[in-house]
């Protein structure tokens, strides 16, 4: 990264003395705030932590719509929360995303906070959507960008929008393939992940410097590492989790906030921060964790049983880099 780069982004990417620590969850951050009248759009928010997000959200007094593939089984979830809708929303078929974006628009409405939450967990083998793009990247990157410049009229409608891409601890370790983001050849579960979630914050970084005069401001938040979620709860993969210290002997979550192992509703409380805190007026562009703003860390750290290094690394925040992957998201989607 040059050195002009790293002055872009160095004056936002720092904390802001939250009074909010690791082990906050979605309710206490909420806490006295009042979200009447805001309208609210998260995707996969009927599962894991999009679940927490949905009910946090909606217990402050926000309108929530669930986007979900199928929403009869996503109704069934959400079920007795006021305030919350339910619509069909498939991330990786664009005829959906546009479907979906086409009903909003229709009905007027201002979207004040959208959340992209949805994810898939890791194919072991690689896997394509409908347009042959890579299934983590599509889900986590390409249909999400797709969704959100589609609302962009309704974002900027709302006066004081915030977009939140949830991404993870794994931008650390993830580096967009420019030539083949596709994984055609080389394909690893853990290499795609990591390249979706640092795509994650490369996308919040280029859509704030794009749109923050508009009133739109961009997020990225790791949550924290939740076991027990549809994206790993597979039984295959317990062994790994004991090893990893994620699960104890009787195959328990271990929950240690601090050392980044968060219950569900802890989990949530970084994305519902990044939604709705009134500490983050004015800020945008910036990865979070832990209720606050990362600092930033390019030191080459290890995943131990006792250590999750989450802090953003300078890569994932390099406006440069975020320039490049809108533009090559652009390019992908009109293929």
């Amino acid at each position: 990264m040059s050195q002009q780069s790293q002055q872009s982004w160095s004056s936002q990417q720092h904390p802001i003395g939250s009074p909010f620590g690791a082990a906050a969850t979605a309710g206490e951050v909420l806490e006295g705030v009042d979200l009447r009248g805001r309208s609210v759009v998260v995707t996969g928010g009927h599962q894991g932590i999009g679940f927490e997000v949905t009910r946090a959200l909606a217990g402050a007094g926000a309108e929530v719509l669930v986007g979900a593939r199928s929403p009869e089984r996503a109704a069934e979830k959400v079920a007795g929360i006021a305030g919350v809708e339910v619509d069909r929303l498939d991330l990786v078929d664009p005829g959906s995303v546009d479907a979906f974006v086409g009903r909003r628009l229709a009905a007027g409405r201002p979207v004040d906070v959208l959340v992209n939450c949805a994810a898939v967990a890791p194919p072991a083998e690689r896997s394509l959507d409908a347009d042959g793009h890579e299934i983590q990247f599509a889900t986590s990157h390409l249909g999400p960008f797709r969704l959100t410049l589609g609302l962009l009229p309704l974002l900027r409608a709302a006066r004081g929008a915030r977009v939140v891409n949830v991404s993870s601890g794994a931008q650390r370790m993830g580096a967009i393939r420019w030539d083949d983001p596709d994984f055609t050849t080389g394909y690893h579960p853990g290499a795609a992940y990591a390249q979706a979630k640092r795509a994650n914050v490369l996308f919040a970084v280029e859509l704030d410097r794009r749109w923050a005069a508009g009133g739109v401001r961009g997020y990225a938040v790791h949550p924290g590492v939740v076991i027990g979620t549809s994206l790993n709860n597979r039984p295959e993969d317990r062994e790994a989790y004991r090893a990893q210290g994620l699960l104890d002997e009787e195959g328990r979550p271990v929950i240690d906030p601090e050392a980044g192992k968060k219950t569900p509703a802890q989990g949530a409380a970084t994305v519902v921060f990044a939604a709705a805190s009134p500490l983050l007026d004015g800020i945008g562009g910036v990865y979070l964790k832990d209720c606050e703003v990362s600092v930033v860390d390019g030191e080459d750290r290890p995943l131990t049983a006792d250590s999750i290094p989450a802090e953003v690394h300078p890569d994932s925040i390099d406006p440069e880099a975020a320039r490049r992957l809108w533009e090559l998201t652009e390019q992908m989607l009109a293929r």
